[in-house]
């Protein structure tokens, strides 16, 4: 049995193998369904991890993050987890493919994913056109004109980190203030490659047999206008991944905030004793990578009083 098992490899559940093995727990490992990392290796650009002057794009600045969260001990093991429930006083974790590892004690740092816009022609067009992730298919424009749809930092972040590879961006969002920090409105703003198409809600992807080839926004005004283009890339917020929390009748086996978030005390406890979460899938979270490695700090010290106190 697993002293403790970390679901998630993102910041949260790294921060938590590392703190969890240094602070003295013998057998933890991570699983996560593919290389650790998580959300942020997506991102362009890391400017405000503090004692990281420098800007680097997220998979840069991930790299080392495993190999010093493993130097204490911590185990990765590439298993999509999908199910966890509470067996007697211990936990089961069961994977894709019928495998199940038992458990004392549960971190749960599944995080989210980005919201689908909901527009006509996504859907269809998704992988050939349509994107949410500039770093990943951003050289493919390279030269090009593209569309990007959303108003947060993500937004403006990755509409700067495209008009460097495009000839042209056009930033959609549904009113004329943003989500975004206002620094980093002031330095899209201060670029002259993108041109921001404000008031505006995009109504349909439009492309054929070959992917994308324009999207159709109305404006505040009553107005319409058509951008020809062969890609978009939508920023319109997180899913969170919440369904590992799920038993087979589709309830949650600890307190959920109404968006389907948990909810966790300061020490990052959740209502069932033995669970904890952090980062992006706890109520309230900042959605910053510093703010998800302080959770999983502070959930690996929580779990080692659990223990301890369990022993």
């Amino acid at each position: 049995m697993l002293d403790l098992a970390i679901i998630g490899g993102g910041p949260a559940g790294l921060a938590a193998g590392l703190y969890a093995t240094r602070g003295g727990i013998k057998n933890v490992v991570m699983f996560e369904k593919g290389m650790p990392g998580g959300q942020i290796t997506s991102s362009s650009e890391m400017e405000n991890y503090p004692g990281v002057p420098q800007v680097v794009d997220g998979i840069t600045f991930m790299a080392p993050w495993t190999e010093q969260c493993t130097r204490f001990g911590l185990k990765i093991e590439m298993e999509n987890a999908v199910r966890v429930e509470k067996v007697g006083s211990h936990f089961v974790v069961h994977f894709e493919g019928g495998k199940s590892v038992e458990a004392k004690a549960v971190i749960v740092a599944t995080g989210s994913k980005p919201k689908r816009a909901g527009v006509k022609g996504e859907d269809e067009y998704f992988g050939r056109g349509v994107s949410t992730c500039a770093t990943c298919d951003g050289f493919f424009y390279k030269g090009k004109e593209v569309a990007v749809l959303g108003g947060g930092d993500t937004a403006l972040e990755e509409a700067q980190y495209l008009a460097n590879i495009c000839s042209k961006v056009y930033l959609i969002h549904r009113r004329d203030e943003f989500r975004a920090a206002p620094s980093t409105v002031e330095r899209a703003k201060k670029c002259d490659k993108i041109e921001f198409v404000l008031n505006a809600v995009v109504d349909e992807i439009l492309g054929d047999a070959s992917g994308v080839t324009g999207v159709k926004v109305s404006l505040k005004d009553g107005s319409s206008r058509q951008i020809n283009v062969p890609g978009i890339f939508t920023f319109v917020g997180l899913n969170v991944q919440n369904g590992v929390l799920k038993d087979d009748a589709g309830n949650s086996i600890c307190e959920l905030t109404p968006g389907g978030n948990v909810k966790v005390n300061h020490k990052m406890q959740t209502s069932l004793p033995g669970l904890f979460a952090a980062g992006d899938l706890r109520e309230d979270s900042p959605k910053q990578v510093v703010c998800a490695a302080s959770d999983g700090a502070i959930a690996a010290l929580s779990v080692i009083d659990y223990l301890r106190e369990h022993a």
